[in-house]
């Protein structure tokens, strides 16, 4: 690949002022992303680990109430998740796809596609 002037290929040469702006461009969005992450997750790992400790409580307590075994539960659990995933749902409010829950669909998925460009134009 030919070296052109101006660019950095190797060691050999100087780096121009545009690729000099990108990259310091790209190493302050890499910061910010670093030091958002280190943010959020001070922020939230306690929370998750006190919601795990929870969970771990309610099963347990769940399990020797019902004199169910710890197996048993998690496949009941897992079947039921995988469930709801799928969009069953156990309360009887009403079903997910029914006529206006489709239509309320559609509508938001119409809306959200085209030009964006064309907004505003007349």
């Amino acid at each position: 690949m030919a070296c052109r002037s101006g660019c950095c290929c190797g060691s050999s040469g100087p780096i121009n002022e545009d690729n000099a702006r990108f990259l310091l461009l790209a190493l302050f969005i890499v910061l910010y992303l670093l030091c958002g992450a280190a943010v959020f997750s001070a922020l939230e790992q306690p929370k998750e680990r006190e919601a795990k400790e929870r969970w771990a409580q309610r099963f347990e307590h769940f399990s020797q109430k019902y004199n169910l075994s710890k197996k048993d539960l998690r496949n009941f659990l897992k079947n039921y998740e995988e469930a709801n995933v799928a969009g069953i749902r156990v309360d009887t409010i009403r079903p997910r796809w029914d006529f206006t829950g489709a239509f309320y669909f559609v509508g938001t998925v119409v809306s959200t596609i085209g030009n964006s460009t064309m907004v505003g134009e007349f």
